[in-house]
This record gives C-alpha cells, sequence and structure tokens, in this order.
C-alpha cells in the first residue's frame, strides 16, 4: 500500500495539447519557428561562459534596439511588470517623490508600485486614448519635484503612442529622472534612448520581439546609475538588486560573476534569436512595416463603419490598435465569437478601458496585411451573426 496521500494526478497522465491559434491581441505574439527552435536548444549552465557569450550578444542587440550605448544594458528574469519594478525598487527609496502620468493601466500600476515601498507619489491624469502635453508635464514636475517621472510610450490599454520629445530634458531640469514603459511600443515605431534623454527604458520579450514570455530588457544611463549606486538603504527586493544583476550581466566591470539566480538560459536562447531577426531585417525597415500595415488595418477598419478610440492620428500606437466597441453588441460575444469560429484572438479593454474598445495587435512577424484581411474579415463575420440590441 502506497505511504501517498496525494495520488498522481491523472491529468498529468495525458499528453499536452495546445491549440494553434493567431495571436492578435495585445501580447503575446505568435512566436515563428526560428525563435521556437532556438529554445529547444540544450540547457546549459547559467555561469557556463557559453551562456555569458549568448547574454553578451543580448545586450549588444538591446543597445541596438533601444538605440543607446549604456553600458547598464541588460535583460531581467521575467515579465514586463518585472522589469518596472526593477526600475522603480532600484531608483526609488522611501519617502521620496514619485511623479506618474496615468493614461492607462500602466501608470496606475507604476504609481501603485512606487506606492508599495514607501514613495510619496503624485499622479497626473489623462482620459483614455488621451495624453499629456509637455507643458502640463513641467507643471507637475514643478510643483511636486519628484525623484522619478513614469510614462508609458506605448500604452496598450488605450492604444496610445505618447509623444517623447523634450520630456527627458524636462525632467532633467528639475533633477528628475525619466522612466519610459516601450513594452508595446518598442521595434515598431521610432525610438531613440539616448538622443531623446531617457534615464532608464524597459520592454517585454513577448511583444514585438515575437519571444515568449519571460525576459525582459532593460537598460540604466550613467545619471540613473548615480542615483541607485548612492542609495541610503538597500533596494526592498534581493532578485531585482541592480548591482548584482550588473554583476551576473557583465555590466559592472568585475573580472568574475558571482551568483544570483539560475537564469531562463532557454529563454536567452529565443530572446537572441528574437534580436538577431530584428537586426536582420533593421530597426528602420522594421518601424516603417509596423507604420504602414497599421495604416492599411485603420483604413479598413473606418471602411467597415468601425470607429478609432484614439482621435489623434500622430498618437495611434501602431502596435496595438483600439477600435471603439461597436453600438449595441456585447464585446464579449464579439471576441468569443472569433476565438471559436477563427481561432483568432483580439481583447476588450484593460483597466480603464474595459467596456470602451476592442484592441487589436499585430506585433513582429504578425504585423501584415494578410493578418490584416484576416482581422477585418473576422470582425465582418462577427458583426454579421453576433446579438446586435436594438436599444
Amino acid at each position: 500500500m502506497s505511504s501517498l496521500s496525494v495520488p498522481p494526478p491523472k491529468c498529468l497522465q495525458k499528453p499536452l495539447v495546445v491549440p494553434d491559434r493567431y495571436m492578435f491581441g495585445p501580447g503575446p505574439s505568435n512566436v515563428p519557428p526560428r525563435i521556437l527552435q532556438a529554445g529547444a536548444n540544450p540547457v546549459i549552465g547559467h555561469m557556463h561562459p557559453e551562456i555569458f557569450e549568448i547574454m553578451s550578444d543580448i545586450k549588444s542587440g538591446i543597445q541596438y534596439m533601444f538605440q543607446t550605448q549604456n553600458s547598464m544594458t541588460l535583460a531581467v528574469s521575467g515579465s514586463g511588470h518585472t522589469a518596472m519594478e526593477c526600475a522603480i525598487f532600484n531608483t526609488v527609496e522611501s519617502g521620496e517623490s514619485v511623479l506618474t502620468a496615468v493614461n492607462g493601466i500602466w501608470g496606475e500600476r507604476a504609481a501603485e508600485m512606487a506606492e508599495r515601498i514607501g514613495a510619496r507619489v503624485n499622479t497626473i491624469v489623462a482620459p483614455p486614448g488621451g495624453f499629456f502635453t509637455n507643458e502640463e508635464i513641467e507643471q507637475a514636475l514643478s510643483k511636486h519635484r519628484p525623484v522619478l517621472f513614469f510614462l508609458a510610450h506605448g500604452e496598450s490599454s488605450t492604444g496610445v503612442l505618447h509623444p517623447l520629445d523634450g520630456i527627458g530634458q524636462l525632467c532633467h531640469k528639475y533633477n528628475c529622472l525619466f522612466l519610459v514603459d516601450s513594452v508595446a511600443s518598442v521595434g515598431g515605431t521610432p525610438l531613440y534612448m539616448d538622443e531623446q534623454e531617457i534615464d532608464i527604458l524597459y520592454t517585454g520579450s513577448q511583444k514585438v520581439l515575437n519571444a515568449p514570455p519571460g525576459t525582459a530588457p532593460i537598460s540604466f544611463n550613467e545619471r540613473a546609475c548615480k542615483k541607485i549606486f548612492n542609495r541610503k538603504t538597500k533596494p526592498v527586493s534581493f532578485f531585482l538588486d541592480l548591482s548584482w544583476l550588473a554583476n551576473y550581466w557583465g555590466c559592472d566591470g568585475k573580472a568574475s560573476r558571482v551568483y544570483h539566480h539560475t537564469g531562463p538560459v532557454s529563454a536567452f536562447y529565443s530572446l537572441r534569436e528574437s534580436l538577431a531577426i530584428l537586426v536582420e531585417e533593421g530597426l528602420e525597415n522594421s518601424w516603417e512595416r509596423h507604420e504602414k500595415v497599421a495604416e492599411y488595418f485603420h483604413a479598413g477598419l473606418e471602411s467597415m463603419g468601425l470607429k478609432l478610440f484614439v482621435k489623434d492620428k500622430r498618437a495611434r500606437l501602431p502596435t496595438v490598435t483600439t477600435i471603439v466597441a461597436p453600438h449595441g453588441y456585447d464585446w464579449k460575444e464579439i471576441t468569443t465569437y472569433i476565438m471559436k469560429t477563427h481561432h483568432l484572438e483580439i481583447s476588450g479593454g484593460l483597466g480603464p478601458s474595459v467596456g470602451l474598445v476592442l484592441r487589436v495587435g499585430l506585433m513582429g512577424c504578425n504585423s501584415s496585411k494578410a493578418n490584416v484581411d484576416m482581422v477585418l474579415a473576422a470582425l465582418k463575420d462577427a458583426l454579421k451573426h453576433c446579438h446586435k440590441s436594438k436599444v
């Protein structure tokens, strides 16, 4: 008789079955075979010299993607949220002032993270679909005198691409670090970390890069590092402590690396391959492709009589499009029908945009006119077959 009180689960005695779907929501995006194949390479030790070489390649790829020469450039083990916490936890100490721009869910999340470590958090708030002028930002910087200002470049919950020019200079005028979330934007629209005076920039692996979720590129400039490495207190997180991460990634100039955590080596393979694909296409070509596909998609939506949520064309995120939820329809019925009938994911709103929009993400390899045609056909089919209220 077995001494085990918990029997072997029957569910794990069946083979794993994963459906094949078109991932056209706001992320994750489809992972092409080449990147999947890279991730299937043999696992080797996270402190082996071959892994350090792969990590060095990743660092070079991130520097290219971000357009930065920052030596403090690496990939955090985790999703974009991990990078957001890494940025905030390392730069901010309890009692310091933080300013977040809230025009969607990501500003809300950044504010909560800063509050949890005892920061004095202030926000500037724009309605979903809106953004801030440089004058509004400067007014808030002057009033609150924060050590850190957070802004989402690509606000995927509302589909807004926020202008960046001049904001870095304003932050430095008030002795404030400029932190930018580019999870939904980088690789799909122009972004120049050094030129735009961004102090800390991060993204995720699962959007334009088309890698599996689980690694988050991040970069800190010298101004940010000076603040971080002159803290009075240790960062609240050991796992995200930049002094440890910098050593593991070979960013601190020390001859030897000390064990910090077991890096996700298979995810590193995938991330390196995704960056190699971006390098092969060329960053400017990728920007142009995403822009042209977005314009084609927007024209197709408007020809169907659907409305784009972001009114200002210049502020539309080319990677994630927000469509005004069609009047008289239940958005959940539309997304469910499209998933069931077309094996295609699009999603509803998130945070402040829930119930207001449908969101379609066409990122990386998914950004093509053929995929736009597929989405438009699926939407037409859904509007034909889903229930429409007469009210």
